[in-house]
């Protein structure tokens, strides 16, 4: 890829907004000390996986929300907001990033979530691309270590060569996890696109989704 078709995924957008100051300190405070540039994407994507809970029963689509700055004020966060960060985070150290999309399927700990979706399709789930040493590399930094030991799933790990996608399986050998469809990769997240797909495919939940910007799951 052209370097300067590479320059459009180092630059700050809406919603990856990676000039914010509390993105900028965010990945400062995660690569101090740290020379390796590999080194340093290893460490923000543990930052990312690990210092925010995965939680997809706090979902939040107003365009504030889904801003990479917003999380940082947290603990806590789902696949759209957990990638965007690390996304945001890397274009900050003027590495490319750019977000991907897709449908999945989740096979284990999500009951509770399924019956308010009414399918265990989760429609806009969000992952990270970067570009380094030469290749695009995709990165997923959503389920925090917790979460996958109480699931009998091993951590994704990412050690700054490989794709870190999901997991497909889990210990016992069940299937955990499954892309049904690839939306693309954007430059900034289509917001439009989001919740025009939401509301396609949880019809139940539209006005949540337009409305009031959330889905409210208790």
């Amino acid at each position: 890829m052209e370097t300067s078709e590479l320059s459009q995924y180092t630059k700050p957008s809406k919603y990856i907004d990676s000039d914010h100051p509390e993105v900028v300190r965010f990945m400062e405070t995660h690569t101090a000390g740290i020379s390796d540039t590999k080194e340093k994407l290893i460490a923000l994507y543990y930052a990312v996986r690990d210092g925010f809970r995965y939680d997809p029963y706090r979902l939040d689509f107003s365009e504030e929300a889904i801003k990479a700055s917003h999380i940082t004020s947290r603990n806590y966060g789902y696949c759209i907001e957990k990638s965007n960060l690390f996304t945001a985070a890397v274009r900050a150290m003027d590495v490319p990033a750019r977000m991907g999309f897709a449908i999945v399927t989740n096979h284990i700990g999500t009951e509770k979530l399924e019956k308010i979706l009414k399918t265990n399709k989760l429609v806009f789930h969000g992952y990270s691309e970067i570009y380094f040493n030469n290749r695009w590399i995709k990165v997923t930094p959503v389920f925090n270590k917790e979460l996958c030991q109480k699931l009998d799933v091993e951590p994704l790990e990412f050690d700054g060569e490989h794709d870190a996608v999901f997991q497909e399986y889990s210990n016992k050998g069940g299937r955990f996890m499954e892309y049904l469809h690839d939306y693309g990769t954007f430059q900034d997240i289509p917001y439009q696109l989001m919740i025009s797909e939401l509301a396609k495919h949880y019809p139940h939940l539209i006005d949540e989704i337009i409305k009031h910007g959330g889905i409210a799951i208790n």
